[in-house]
């Protein structure tokens, strides 16, 4: 079982982009993955488009015991 991310990811990564669905991709194939939201999206206006903040951070999976099994 892995400890980390995938494919040497940060735990900790923000990402951002225009408010559209290839950023609502961007942010479903993260959890995707196994990360998780790390509070509420920030949200700005550039004068042309809405921009969107999501941090998500990694959250190393629960260790199975034998309490569990």
């Amino acid at each position: 079982m892995e400890d980390g991310p995938p494919d040497g990811l940060p735990r900790y990564r923000v990402l951002t982009g225009p408010d559209d669905e290839r950023f609502c991709r961007r942010v479903s194939e993260a959890l995707d993955l196994g990360y998780r939201l790390h509070g509420g999206p920030a949200v700005t206006y550039d004068g042309e488009h809405v921009i969107v903040a999501q941090a998500v951070v990694w959250t190393a999976p629960a260790q199975t015991t034998a309490n569990s099994l």
